[in-house]
């Protein structure tokens, strides 16, 4: 029986089909290592911590009550008017919430929905690079073509950290006559690196110079630990030709609920609509109503996640830093960039395949970001999680200390 298909392209895309043969993502063969050696997982990122009392709560009452059964497909009005009132709170952006929102199974699915209902064969996409690996699957599912510009690492002169970046120059000359869309991630995930603004103009200028649409991956808004989050559809020029992308799950440690959002003008959300309603269709009907509830939440609550979360970022990046890993401080999100190259490693592949046996540790090898696997100069870098508990971040370093001792 033949099983080949569209979903080779995927496969192949995002790296995980080898002769013929579908593998498991890193994620999933990660995790499964992680249970299968008892080992700290800092590789996937879902946090330990619950949800804020008030979200679960309305979740909780919102089963209490009934909300049990197909929500609309767009989404429960509430919460469509709840991600118009918050983006127009946070960032001046003022959408429709009738027909300019789009309640969706998470960013993964609004991401999917997106490029598959604006990218013909042959259209070419530019992302950043390493990227998340579901943008090159569905771009290949589309039939498009991937284009990227690559994140450039450099040793900072004073701490000796690793600085991550983007040329100005580099973003420009991705587009093309054939370029249909630009997927701008930021802050972006593996490295949580966020653009400058020197760096969103650009790719404004470019999309408005090539007539190209511009869908963004804004699931870390929340959790910056410096700059502020500048949304790209805040930039004159951009609002027209943008579809904003966000969700609740890493916000507000809802990662299972899958419930995402996208803003868009109207006639996107209708082309996006048109794709999404074949996939799901709805979903999440008890934690729709709770989100709206945390999107509510004055901006003291949002800074309070993300200052707990920055002491658990700055905990790790310094453990690391003192066990003799070079590091990346990053800005946003819940990872950061550790090159194992100072103790010997240059190979973060194997290293990854031997730390849950050797230190008890799961990392994930910042490779499995790159297409065919090919990192380059960052071959030796891998990602890790710091959105774990205290216990377990500590728990974690002591293990990776006791690693490293004779590696020193």
């Amino acid at each position: 029986m033949k099983t080949t298909g569209p979903w080779t392209r995927a496969a192949a895309a995002a790296g995980l089909l080898k002769n013929g043969e579908a593998r498991p993502s890193v994620f999933a063969q990660m995790s499964a290592r992680a249970l299968a050696h008892g080992a700290l997982n800092l590789g996937q990122g879902f946090p330990d911590d619950p949800p804020p009392t008030a979200v679960a709560e309305a979740a909780i009452e919102a089963i209490r009550q009934g909300h049990n059964q197909y929500p609309p497909g767009i989404g429960e009005a509430g919460l469509r008017e709840a991600v118009a009132e918050h983006q127009s709170r946070w960032y001046g952006l003022r959408w429709d919430p009738a027909d300019e929102v789009l309640v969706t199974t998470g960013a993964t699915e609004a991401l999917a929905a997106t490029i598959l209902a604006l990218v013909e064969p042959g259209d070419e996409v530019i992302t950043l690079e390493p990227f998340y690996d579901q943008y090159a699957a569905i771009i290949a599912l589309a039939g498009g073509v991937h284009r990227t510009v690559p994140v450039t690492s450099r040793s900072d002169s004073d701490a000796g950290d690793l600085v991550l970046e983007v040329s100005t120059d580099a973003l420009r000359g991705a587009f093309s006559e054939r370029t249909r869309l630009v997927l701008v991630n930021t802050p972006h995930n593996p490295t949580g690196m966020m653009l400058p603004p020197e760096a969103l103009q650009a790719i404004v200028d470019e999309a408005v110079r090539h007539d190209a649409l511009i869908a963004t991956d804004e699931v870390y808004e929340h959790l910056t630990f410096g700059d502020v989050h500048q949304p790209i559809a805040a930039l004159p020029g951009a609002q027209d030709r943008t579809v904003s992308i966000s969700s609740a799950g890493k916000t507000f440690s809802v990662t299972g609920w899958k419930i995402g959002w996208i803003t868009a003008r109207a006639e996107l959300i209708t082309a996006i609509t048109g794709v999404k309603q074949w996939l799901t269709y709805s979903s999440g009907a008890p934690f729709q109503p709770a989100v709206a509830v945390g999107l509510g939440k004055p901006p003291s609550v949002f800074q309070d996640l993300a200052a707990d979360l920055r002491e658990r970022r700055d905990l790790l990046t310094d453990g690391l830093r003192e066990i003799g890993f070079r590091v990346s401080v990053p800005a946003a999100g819940y990872f950061t960039v550790a090159d194992a190259g100072p103790l010997g490693e240059p190979d973060a592949d194997a290293l990854a395949e031997r730390l849950p046996t050797e230190a008890g540790v799961v990392a994930i090898p910042l490779s499995a970001f790159y297409r065919d696997g090919d990192a380059g100069e960052a071959s030796a870098y891998l990602r890790m999680a710091f959105c774990k508990s205290r216990a377990t971040i500590e728990q974690a370093l002591e293990q990776l200390d006791a690693w490293a001792a004779p590696r020193r």
